[in-house]
């Protein structure tokens, strides 16, 4: 492994079960979620995505490439734009640093062409 290996993609369509799952987890019912009437009133005629399982989506990206081994150390991203129910979402992630055990992925979540969220995520090999 060295700086410039992709990871092998993670694909995901985020459907109505998987954000209630979601929110169910992290009990956060916010009503952007799920609210066609709350919605509708914003201009919007899907729910929005929770960002927070951009998220657990980037962790799982490292966590299944490593293996359940490894352990994530830090993750952090950022938002860039909406994602609505019904939406395939494609994490994408190029190592940019190892050092010793510690290896460097910067991520991506892509729609189609569109960035929805960037971060980094460092993990440590056993």
């Amino acid at each position: 492994m060295k700086a410039g290996d992709e990871v092998p993609a993670l694909e995901r369509t985020i459907g109505a079960a998987d954000m209630i799952a979601y929110a169910g987890a992290t009990w956060d019912w916010h009503r952007l979620h799920h609210d066609a009437a709350y919605l509708r009133a914003r201009g919007l005629d899907r729910p929005v995505v929770d960002g927070q399982l951009f998220g657990a989506l980037l962790a799982e990206q490292v966590q299944d490439w490593l293996g359940p081994d490894a352990r994530l150390r830090r993750l952090r991203f950022r938002l860039l734009s909406m994602v609505f129910a019904g939406e395939s979402v494609r994490v994408t992630g190029v190592v940019t640093g190892v050092e010793g055990p510690l290896v460097t992925v910067e991520q991506k979540v892509l729609v189609a062409d569109r960035v929805a969220a960037g971060g980094t995520a460092q993990a440590v090999l056993p």
